[in-house]
């Protein structure tokens, strides 16, 4: 028994020794090192207590990607797992201010180059759609010199290893770029990641610090002010233009046939398969339509349960389009990945998405406020949402349903709008101090034809008025384009110059000329009773008449061409119309497209009917936004054209005009006059009289028509004429009365 004590004993006090020892209140001797260490890190501070020593040295900091071991795998969360996984998430933490080099865009501003395409290297039809809408924009330069974003032309858009546009050894190929740097300011397009069964977001190499323009992208591994998330779209979405949507009038109430549909597949097993099963718990067969089928793969009827025949008997009673313009929600669950192509079919058919995708990066959530156009629901709340979209007042479904019709032609109705919108996201990241405002970017007409360098105050856009109460301009500038030389003081701009003056809403007079003999001197030409001002052109080609000159004062432009004839009268009342509509053009002569079906292409037409579809801009009302559009928004292949041609300007802006209101101009008072005129003058008759000339002007609405994606220009039978006009009133009742006489 006293053995046992003193082995317990014993054995206590050698436990409590390596205590001690271990927490360092009895400390073992140091070596000669580590004590001239000490006694020299201690210098100069006698006295003072020593810091407690520690037995072990710190392990040193090893990075997420580098601790694989199992027992650290053990204390992780998942989001932690997802860290360490190669590729896409090895630049995780990459921001704007840690991964982008903003010196590349200093010296030729944000300009986007696209790598020459490698010999032997195939392309999907997305892919050379992507790269064809950047080619063609005005941010692109072919010199990577100049460049301040770089795209590859390897094809990323599909990295599940199972699909024939897989593109192998791409981790390879895109370190031997030279222009590569780590991905630094790199940008990287892809529609599809991963395969069976888990579908990942690894793209299979390292993207390094390149940003991700990225579908299905999930919140987890988004990269907040540096990723951009994109829809998922089909290879047959058109390159540009595209449909419009597909609510061609509001509807009051604004319910449909349906209430709540979704038609697509059912997954029996596997990642995304919980959603889709559990439609049928809500499908009532009259105002919720939800239709699954498991029909699809090689090997379904393996895996088919009780339920697969019937779904697929009632899945087949139904067509999709019939349903999708009927409804007044759309459902869009998730798939295998998070995204789905019924997003952008519920935007454009105007119905209201109804999202369940927990997790889901929506499309260009950086700048759009999706409350405003679809239902955000959750997977696990799949039973309240009947009752849910049911109590949605119709005032706000009619909004949504608005909205809806907005985005989708605004940034997703092509491949264009959808690239266009991704650069410019990145362009005002870039220019922080000339950014667009939410605002810009979810109203008309929407951020890519808002360009914030022209200003960052939303009362200087003419769309804007309105919604800021802000009255229109009450005075104008008159701009003449001159071309012929002054040589006689009865020719028409003479006269012009004299009737424009006299309107009490002229602030300036402005003379572009743009001829080739020398300027006149100062005193050949009239005094007028406002400020006159000759300008000579500098480069003397079409599109300087509508270039942004410092010296014009105010928001509404009055442009003529030197031989138009205009009285006080005509001027005044086409300025107080313009007031009405100063996102338009708003003139006197005009003129129309129609398509012509045996040649299968877009005609020109100067006749006179009851029909038209632009504007002249030889007599025209405008914003002077505009001008800065043509200059800076337009790219330099049609300008040069124009310039090459010396015509077809006015189609030109009638065109852009149209593309960015989706209106027609305002013609006003008939006027025959006009065209009378002109045929008589002799410094333009031989062009308008010129069979080529007309000729040309039908080869630029295709040439434009192909640029713009689509046809923008809208017919109108509209003519605003002065009140009472034409009435067999007394003269002296009508404000405009020298109209009639003309």
């Amino acid at each position: 028994m006293q053995a046992k004590k003193r082995y317990l004993i014993l054995f206590s006090a050698g436990a409590c020794l390596i205590l001690l020892l271990y927490f360092g209140g009895v400390q073992a001797p140091l070596s000669r090192r580590n004590n001239r260490r000490d006694d020299h890190s201690l210098r100069g501070y006698n006295g003072s207590p020593q810091w407690p020593h520690f037995s072990g040295a710190l392990q040193p900091f090893n990075p997420w990607d580098q601790m694989e071991t199992e027992e650290y795998n053990v204390h992780i969360s998942p989001r932690q797992k997802r860290e360490g996984i190669s590729g896409v998430y090895s630049g995780r933490h990459c921001r704007m201010e840690s991964c982008f080099d903003f010196s590349l865009c200093k010296t030729s501003g944000f300009k986007v180059y696209v790598y020459p395409l490698q010999k032997g290297e195939k392309m999907s039809e997305s892919y050379q759609n992507i790269l064809s809408s950047i080619e063609s924009s005005r941010l692109y330069t072919s010199d990577p010199g100049q460049a301040c974003l770089f795209v590859l032309s390897l094809d990323t858009l599909d990295r599940d290893i199972l699909s024939p546009q897989y593109v192998h050894n791409l981790r390879t190929k895109v370190q031997n770029l030279h222009l590569w740097n780590n991905g630094k300011n790199h940008l990287i397009f892809n529609l599809y990641s991963g395969t069976w069964p888990d579908y990942t977001e690894d793209l299979g190499f390292d993207i390094g610090q390149a940003m991700l323009a990225k579908a299905s992208i999930s919140t987890d591994n988004y990269r907040p002010n540096f990723d951009v998330s994109i829809p998922l779209f089909g290879k047959e979405h058109p390159r540009t233009g595209g449909e419009r949507g597909y609510l061609k009038y509001n509807s009051i109430p604004p319910y449909r046939k349906y209430m709540l549909v979704f038609k697509g597949k059912r997954y029996l097993t596997g990642i995304g398969s919980d959603t889709r099963n559990a439609l049928y718990h809500v499908h009532n067969s009259e105002d919720v339509v939800l239709l699954t089928t498991c029909k699809h793969g090689k090997d379904w009827q393996k895996h088919k349960d009780a339920r697969c025949d019937r779904d697929n008997a009632e899945y087949d009673r139904y067509d999709y389009r019939e349903m999708l313009y009927n409804s007044t929600f759309c459902l869009v669950p998730r798939g295998r990945r998070l995204g789905s192509f019924r997003f952008l079919e519920a935007l454009q058919a105007a119905c209201v998405p109804v999202m369940l995708s927990n997790g889901w990066e929506m499309p260009f959530s950086e700048i759009i406020d999706w409350n405003t156009a679809a239902v955000i629901g959750d997977e696990r709340l799949l039973l309240q949402i009947p009752s849910t979209v049911r109590s949605i007042h119709q005032d706000k479904i009619l909004s949504l349903r608005q909205q809806t019709q907005f985005l989708w032609e605004a940034y997703f109705s092509s491949v264009e709008r959808i690239v266009l919108t991704t650069l410019e996201i990145i362009h005002d990241r870039v220019l922080q101090h000339a950014s667009r405002s939410s605002l810009m970017w979810n109203s008309h007409p929407g951020g890519l034809y808002i360009l914030p360098q022209y200003s960052s105050y939303l009362g200087d856009y003419p769309f804007n008025y309105a919604t800021l109460g802000i009255r229109p301009p009450s005075k104008f500038t008159a701009i003449i384009h001159a071309v012929t030389p002054l040589v006689s003081q009865s020719q028409p701009i003479l006269k012009l110059l004299a009737a424009v003056s006299k309107s009490p809403y002229c602030d300036q007079v402005m003379v572009l000329w743009n001829c080739d003999k020398p300027l006149p001197p100062k005193h050949r030409w009239p005094s007028t009773a406002v400020p006159l001002l000759v300008i000579e052109g500098e480069s003397k080609v079409m599109s300087s008449r509508f270039q942004l000159h410092d010296t014009i004062p105010t928001d509404a432009v009055l442009s003529l061409d030197e031989d138009t004839v205009l009285s006080t009268t005509e001027v005044d009342f086409a300025f107080t119309v313009w007031q009405s509509f100063p996102d338009r053009i708003v003139g006197y002569p005009a003129r129309s497209h129609f398509w012509d079906g045996n040649k299968e292409r877009w005609g020109y037409t100067s006749k006179w009917t009851n029909d038209y579809s632009m504007v002249l801009t030889g007599a025209a009302i405008y914003h002077r936004y505009y001008h800065y559009l043509y200059t800076n928004y337009l790219p330099a292949s049609l300008r040069g054209l124009v310039d090459q041609l010396s015509n077809c300007e006015d189609i030109l802006m009638n065109f852009l005009v149209s593309a960015v209101t989706k209106l027609p101009p305002i013609k006003v008072t008939q006027k025959k006059q006009y065209k009378e005129t002109m045929m008589l003058q002799t410094s333009r008759a031989s062009r308008w009289a010129d069979p080529d000339h007309f000729a040309q002007r039908q080869s630029c609405m295709n040439t434009f028509a192909s640029w713009f994606g689509s046809m923008p220009l809208v017919h109108s039978n509209m003519r605003l004429d002065p009140l009472l006009f034409k009435d067999q009133v007394s003269i002296l009742r009508k404000k405009y009365k020298d109209i009639e006489r003309l």
